[in-house]
Parts: C-alpha cells; sequence; structure tokens
C-alpha cells in the first residue's frame, strides 16, 4: 500500500506539472496574442481616430509590456490561463476518445478465429476460463486473479490488447460452459456480470470503461472477448491490503518494482 500511494503521489505531481505548464503558456498567449485582440476590437468599435490600427495595437502594447496597464494585462493573462488550462483538458480527452475508437474499430475488424489461429503474441492472450480450473476440476480463485492482472497489463500498456477467455494457450477452443455451470445466472449476461464485478472489485469501478466485452460461438462454443483499451491513470491491482502494478511486456505480464513502476508512470502519464 506505501508503494501505490508513492506511485500515486508521484502522478499527481507531473499531472499537476503538466497543467502548471498550460496554464504558463496560457497566459503569455494570452498578453502575446489575446491582448492585442482585445485593442484591435477596441479600435475597431469605438473609431479611434488620428492614428492606425497598428500605431494604436502595437502602443498599446508596449505600454503593457511596460507596466503602465497592469489590471488589464493581468485580467488578460488570467483569461489566458484559464483558456490553456481548460485546453489541455479538453486534449487529454479528446486525445484518449480517438485512440479508443481507432483501436476498437480496428480488433472488430479481425476475425475471432483467425486471431486465435495466429496464436497470442503482446496483444493478444488466451485464458482457458475465468474460474473453471481443468486440472483440479473445480472452481479456482487464482485463475480469476490471473484474469485480472492481465487486463491491469493491458490498460497499463501503451496499446492495450485483447483477451479471450475460453480458448486454451496452444489455441484449442474449450467454450465457457464450465464457467457457465458454476454461476447463479448459467450464460454470458451472468458471465459478464461476475467478471466485470471483480474487475471493479480488484481494480476499481472507474477502469470498467477501459473494458470492452464481448461473445462469439467459435467452433459451436461460447468465446469471450474483452478488448482492452489503454487507460488513462494508473492501474493497480488491489489484494489482501497490497497494491502492484502490472505491465504487459512481450508475450507475458510482469509485475513491476517500485523503482520501474515509477519511472514507466512518469513516461506513460506524464504527458
Amino acid at each position: 500500500m506505501k508503494r501505490y500511494i508513492l506511485l500515486l503521489f508521484r502522478l499527481f505531481k507531473l499531472q499537476v506539472r503538466f497543467y502548471l505548464s498550460a496554464a504558463f503558456i496560457g497566459g503569455i498567449v494570452g498578453v502575446l496574442i489575446f491582448y492585442p485582440l482585445y485593442d484591435f476590437v477596441y479600435f475597431h468599435e469605438h473609431g479611434v481616430k488620428n492614428t492606425s490600427a497598428f500605431d494604436y495595437i502595437s502602443g498599446r502594447f508596449i505600454q503593457s509590456m511596460q507596466g503602465q496597464t497592469p489590471i488589464k494585462t493581468w485580467f488578460i493573462a488570467k483569461v489566458g490561463i484559464v483558456f490553456g488550462i481548460v485546453l489541455a483538458w479538453v486534449y487529454g480527452k479528446l486525445h484518449t476518445k480517438l485512440a479508443q475508437i481507432e483501436q476498437l474499430t480496428a480488433e472488430l475488424q479481425r476475425d475471432v478465429k483467425a486471431s486465435i489461429q495466429q496464436g497470442e503474441g503482446p496483444l493478444l492472450e488466451f485464458k482457458s476460463s475465468f474460474r473453471w480450473d481443468y486440472q483440479q476440476v473445480c472452481t479456482n480463485k487464482n485463475i480469476e486473479t490471473a484474469v485480472i492482472k492481465t487486463l491491469a497489463g493491458f490498460m497499463n500498456s501503451y496499446t492495450g490488447g485483447t483477451l479471450l477467455i475460453g480458448v486454451a494457450d496452444d489455441g484449442e477452443i474449450l467454450g465457457l460452459e464450465n464457467d457457465f455451470q458454476t454461476l447463479r445466472r448459467k450464460d454470458s449476461d451472468g458471465f459478464e456480470q461476475l467478471l466485470m464485478t471483480t474487475i471493479a472489485s480488484s481494480l476499481g469501478a472507474q477502469f470498467c470503461q477501459f473494458i470492452h466485452v464481448m461473445f462469439h460461438v467459435v467452433d459451436e462454443q461460447y468465446v469471450c472477448r474483452l478488448i482492452v483499451t489503454p487507460s488513462t491513470h494508473p492501474v493497480f491491482f488491489k489484494q489482501n491490503k497490497d497494491a502492484k502494478f502490472f505491465l504487459r511486456t512481450g508475450g507475458g505480464t510482469r509485475d513491476l518494482n517500485i523503482v520501474d513502476a515509477t519511472d514507466y508512470i512518469s513516461q506513460r502519464w506524464g504527458r
């Protein structure tokens, strides 16, 4: 938990630095652009005579730089600061949404069976089930944990990825029937409900938006496809009062130590 708090504090500082930079740039834009625009509008609205627009605007700007209009200059600078912060926030939101749309569009165009035949890789992983242990022939909480760790690793990556549940590591279609039989509601809706509830309790409800659930019938067996888009914030796996940071690297998911996690978070979300 201490590592979790330290990493969140580091991320908070990076975000503050980002918005301070946006505010600083906005303030400069306010003084260098908004101030002359304001005088340009004033010149034409009030019909200032005996001078040209350029001479009037440049003269007022020089006065501002010399500190002769502090109230007006500070007011326009504050307008620029607000403009910079809002623009940075809007850019972040739009950039994230556009990236999600592009990833979902590309993934939906892929055929599930063809993806299975292609095999696992950095952007694709198979899981035999969500909770059914084929070796012990019973439910196993550790299998659920492995699935959640993989989802966290994909969300923490730059690209996201796809997880197929109901497919063995070698590509054999096992289906979800064994998982269904362990549920109160023994169908895909019950499966999705359990899955999202587990994600919310282990990672946080706010991260469910980055996981898109679909079901396909492949070789007469149900397969669950989870399309995972990159998260806008670090995702920590919470277990036994501890929080771990997982990242998808290569064809697997690994737990980063505090040094590596801090460096990665700085690069990934430090803007």
